[in-house]
């Protein structure tokens, strides 16, 4: 990927392919360039760089690109340490360089010229010449397909050179041929030739990394290793059977080390039994209790107001159901404990090449107005000066709306970058976006002891005010829309002016060639992608922006592993992604692991979060509980993925252990059971080989480079006859890119290090075009699933059904941080988005109320996402329970008759069951009570309003084919503290909490004046029917709060409907039961005598 290639954009199916080259990206900027680096001045000798035979800067280094010329490069190959003298990483042969001992073979480079000293001669690119040559070098070249099965030719002794490798004398080492290649034969061989058998063969030490047999049993230093092994491990036994020992004697210190090292990544902490046990006894006490109370009231009718007693009834067990789906998923709960200190002995070794996984990082915008792009751009600062190896860290970033403002800004992004990511590694900053940590009001200077912090700071906050200046100005400038459309820097049209119908665009904006910072250390990819959009294609919104993106990392990078972002959600732990690898890196779990979920952490609400926007309960309390049985669902941001896992593929099944058989049986018994065994297994193979997937896994740690070259060489490939490998099959399953279904092979991940970056850019175009999807199993079986809105659910529940597990991370630091919606028309329409999704995925074939059967999914897993689905269909009991007391207090009626002792007695324990649920749960989670109180009430009001609507909306989708338009919830901005707090806007989901509002003060209202006119003995009934009401009112209390906003007022329209449907309503309930004196004496009527 060249980060100076420009914006590369096309469409496969048109067959066009554009390049526009950035501002000084053109051939003149290339070639001055190109000229700047070649006069770089050698850090050995002082000379200029100069350039390589194909015109390029000479770079001597491909790690760290540490300024030498050619000369001293050579000279340090043939004379010196042949080691790079910045990182110590060894000088590998470049292309018309001569070869020198210690050389490793490298495939797919033909470089015959420089390796044997060709070049000057004239007579290159003459065969007879260079053949001649190589039959003087004895040379004997062929690749892993090409070779023959092995036969010994006993009189021929094939050695390499007689070279220490390591620090074995080479009196201990085994003697092996040279022409057994290391790993299967793929390797050149370069054998010295002996044509006199007389001569002795030498000993010599060998090289692992060409010698398959250098560490085998046959060799002396194994033994010796394997005893030195042996007496550390004696040595750590007797120091834990003494209580621990002293760690810190002389010559042990590699002991701690390498105990440590071996030990889990992770550790499961369950909760306390003394925290734990009475919770559950507490549940089983309240269902027990429910029993006896739903008894009572099925056998106890009101009959002068059935219809009352019978909605409340029905309600009552609908509200019991929705219960046992929230509460059984709790049973198991448990929290995790995470040590980097290991995963860094084990997979992070200082002065050694990382061994950590890399990991793709994608970030998904739409709209950059109500999505700003400011807060895109510290999203992407925080994820490129992530603590984790650069060349192990890809960002892409997805616009979906093809805006140009997006790119500009990402544009500036990637420059700024370059002076931010190292300020921010060199003092350890949290956390790295840098809004958040200029706004951050502690002592910056604690922990501090650069002396130059300070000045730096001041720096670095100056040149983030400018970037924020130059942003602000690309947002005041696309305010308003130029009639011919927005053209680029060098006076193209930019593509994606139309918004509908555009071509595919990707820019690599920090790259290999292009991704340094000021102090010239190497930046992580960034990269920018913008699908393909044509009329008449169903581009499936957010998943299948994600999906794209998955195929176009796939092409570029193929990280194993994948994590997803919303635009405004920073990193806010910087060793995040190390906390995620624990899990996914460990060799006892990591391998049945297809994502970790963190949970979301928010910032900018206010103090008491007055509409339950953190969602504490779900985040510290549900999906702790998930998290024992199956793992937690996919919420949508801050979760790292296995790209396997995405790919469709079962989790691995864990093997079971032989099966132990007793010697005193009889043999004929033991036959006999063996018969048995064989005969079930003959049974069970018809179903088995249905059930069997078209194609498997090939484990290959190498990247591929075809998918030819796979079907051929790979392990454990077979014929198409068989089954396994089948490129058709494949194809109709991922998608017609060999490039991108050979990536989807490798379970380690790897890129097509023998195709070209442009090659490359051109697949990526392809994978990305809007047809591409078709007849495929893309969001059917793979990737994100598409069929609603809330794609992540769907996606999670997938997973499951697959048989993977997922894991709960929480840091004590929280991992990522996102805004939230403020005001409280936002944030019902984010709550309808949510629930609207639900109602479609129960009307789908995904529902879990009946698919995935069979499968890998758990039962307690399977009752949290029917749950997941089944919540919005409380609202329609919730708003006739809400209503009830309104009505019981009009007509002077109630739901139940007068309660006796024992039926006292039963209400009474179900309010203490729920109470002490409530303290229990709050007490084992941590959770303050403040916030489960907020979590109840915003429970009613998001229940009678958006839950309600979107209940509405999937009937009219599903019955009526009335589609619902997606709405991007706004994100915030740098505005006013809270400002956004008291702000409404017009929207229909305001007016049913409002009438029960009014609907219930008009009740307590017209109870009380009821009460008063009919006497003392009426005042007793009324006690139950205004707390009922008043229940109705204190849970819908933050909504009253925020009608009565201190900034703004009250939407008319919203009064004027809400007072319009209370008064119809209590004036036809009036005209059906007025008000008058209940007298149960006589009636009186006028005889019409004169009694004087």
């Amino acid at each position: 990927m060249e980060a100076s290639a420009g914006l590369v954009a096309g469409s496969h199916n048109r067959n066009e392919l554009v390049v526009i080259r950035r501002e000084g990206g053109g051939v003149g900027g290339e070639a001055a360039r190109r000229k700047a680096e070649a006069r770089a001045a050698c850090q050995i000798c002082g000379d200029v760089v100069g350039a390589g035979p194909d015109g390029e800067p000479f770079v001597a280094c491909n790690e760290c690109a540490f300024p030498v010329c050619r000369n001293c490069y050579d000279y340090e190959r043939r004379e010196g340490s042949q080691a790079c003298p910045q990182c110590k990483t060894r000088f590998k042969r470049l292309k018309g360089c001569p070869r020198v001992a210690g050389d490793e073979e490298e495939d797919g480079v033909d470089d015959l010229e420089g390796e044997f000293g060709l070049q000057g001669d004239g007579r290159e690119d003459d065969p007879q010449y260079v053949a001649e040559s190589m039959l003087r070098a004895s040379m004997s070249y062929g690749r892993g397909g090409d070779l023959q099965p092995f036969q010994p030719i006993p009189n021929v002794p094939l050695l390499t050179n007689g070279q220490m490798v390591d620090d074995i004398p080479p009196e201990q080492h085994a003697l092996v041929p040279s022409y057994i290649g290391a790993g299967g034969g793929g390797k050149r061989i370069h054998p010295l030739p002996f044509p006199d058998p007389s001569v002795p063969v030498q000993p010599r030490s060998m090289d692992p990394s060409k010698d398959l047999a250098a560490y085998g049993y046959g060799s002396v230093a194994w033994k010796e290793r394997m005893e030195g092994w042996k007496q550390k491990q004696e040595r750590l036994q007797q120091l834990r059977s003494e209580g621990g020992g002293d760690w810190d004697g002389d010559g042990d210190a590699d002991l701690t080390l390498m105990d440590e090292a071996r030990q889990p990544l992770s550790r499961k902490v369950p909760i306390s039994s003394s925290r734990i046990n009475p919770y559950r006894m507490i549940i089983i006490i309240r269902l027990v209790v429910l029993g006896f109370f739903f008894h009572y009231r099925v056998m106890h009718p009101v009959n002068d107001a059935f219809a009352l007693w019978l909605i409340s009834v029905i309600c009552e067990i609908w509200f019991a159901m929705s219960w046992i789906l929230d509460q059984f998923p709790k049973w198991l709960p448990i929290e995790r404990e995470t040590y980097l200190d290991r995963l860094s002995l084990r997979f992070d070794k200082e002065g050694q090449p990382s061994q950590l996984a890399p990991v793709d990082f994608f970030v998904s915008t739409v709209d950059p107005l109500k999505e700003p792009p400011l807060v895109t751009a510290n999203t992407v600062l925080s994820i490129l000066s992530v603590d984790y190896p650069v060349d192990k860290v890809s960002c892409y970033v997805s616009d979906d709306g093809a805006a140009m403002l997006t790119f500009e800004a990402l544009s500036e992004t990637s420059e700024f970058a370059k002076k931010w990511v190292p300020f921010s590694k060199k003092f350890n900053i949290e956390p790295r976006a840098p809004e958040w940590y200029f706004q951050q009001k502690i002592d910056y200077l604690k922990d501090k002891v650069a002396a130059s912090f300070v000045r730096e700071r001041r720096a670095m906050k100056r040149d983030y005010e400018e970037f924020k200046v130059r942003i602000n100005a690309l947002v005041a400038k696309a305010e308003k829309v130029p009639e011919e459309g927005w053209t680029m820097q060098d006076g193209s049209p930019w593509p994606g002016n139309n918004v509908r119908d555009h071509p595919g665009m990707i820019q690599v904006f920090l790259g290999q060639s292009g991704g340094h910072d000021v102090e010239g250390n190497e930046l992580p990819r960034l990269v920018y992608v913008s699908r393909e959009k044509r009329p008449g294609y169903n581009h499936h919104k957010k998943a299948g922006a994600m999906n794209a993106l998955v195929r176009v990392s796939a092409v570029l990078t193929n990280a194993p592993y994948l994590l997803n972002l919303d635009c405004d959600h920073y990193i806010n732990n910087s060793k995040a992604i190390r906390e995620a690898m624990c899990f996914m890196m460990d060799p006892l779990v990591g391998k049945k692991v297809c994502y970790v979920q963190f949970p979301q952490r928010f910032d900018g609400i206010d103090r008491h979060d007055r509409y339950a926007n953190r969602n504490v309960v779900f985040f510290d309390i549900n999906m702790k509980g998930l998290d024992g049985i199956q793992g937690p669902i996919y919420v949508g941001t801050g979760c790292v993925f296995r790209r396997q896992a995405l790919y469709g593929y079962d989790a691995p099944k864990t093997k079971k252990p032989p099966s132990r058989t007793c010697n005193c049986w009889p043999k004929w018994c033991f036959c006999f059971c063996c018969n048995n065994r064989n005969k079930k297994k003959t049974t069970k193979s018809k179903p088995e080989k249905k059930k069997r997937l078209f194609f498997k896994k090939v484990e290959n740690q190498s990247p591929a480079y075809a998918l030819g070259e796979i079907e051929e060489s790979a392990p454990g490939a077979e014929t198409d006859k068989g089954g396994i490998v089948n490129q058709q099959k494949l194809e109709k399953k991922f998608g017609q890119s060999s490039v991108f279904v050979a990536s989807t092979l490798l379970e380690n991940g790897g890129t097509l290090k023998s195709a070209s970056p442009a090659s490359l850019l051109k697949e990526a175009i392809h994978v990305i075009s809007c047809g591409y999807e078709d007849k495929t199993d893309w969001g059917k079986e793979i990737g994100w699933i598409y069929g609603s809105i809330t794609e992540d659910i769907l996606t999670g529940f997938k997973m499951h059904c697959h048989g993977w597990r997922s894991i709960y991370c929480i840091p004590k630091r929280p991992a990522f941080k996102g805004s939230a919606p403020l005001n409280l028309s936002d944030r019902l329409h984010q709550v309808l988005r949510w629930a609207l999704g639900s109602v479609e995925i129960f009307f789908s074939k995904h529902c879990p109320l009946w698919y995935g059967y069979g499968g890998g999914l758990k039962f307690l897993e399977r009752f949290s996402y029917i749950n997941s689905i089944v919540y919005p269909w409380t609202s329609i009991p919730l708003l006739a329970y809400c209503t009830l007391p309104a009505i019981c207090l009009l007509n002077g009626k109630f739901i139940t008759p007068e309660l006796t002792n024992v039926a006292s007695l039963w209400f009474m324990s179900l309010f203490i069951c729920i109470f002490v649920t409530g303290i229990l749960e709050m007490r084992w989670s941590g959770v303050a009570i403040d916030d489960w109180w907020r979590n109840e009430q915003f429970w009613v009001i998001g229940g009678v309003s958006a839950h309600l609507f979107a209940v509405f909306q999937g009937l009219l989708k599903v019955l009526a084919g009335v589609d619902t338009s997606f709405t991007v919830t706004s994100k915030a901005g740098d505005d006013e503290e809270f400002s956004e707090l008291y702000t409404f806007k017009w929207t229909t989901l305001l007016i049913p909490p409002t009438s029960l509002l009014l609907l219930n003060f008009i009740g307590v209202v017209a109870g009380i004046s009821n009460a008063i006119n009919n006497g003392y003995e009426s005042w007793g009934p009324l006690f139950g029917k205004l707390f009922f009401a008043f229940w109705v009112i204190v849970h819908l209390y933050p909504f009253l709060k925020g009608l009565v906003g201190r900034q703004n007022r009250t939407p008319t329209i919203v009064i004027v409907w809400s007072i319009l449907l209370a008064s119809i309503f209590s004036l036809l309930w009036v005209r059906i039961d007025p008000f008058l004196a209940k007298n149960d004496g006589p009636l009186l009527e006028e005889c019409g005598l004169d009694c004087n």
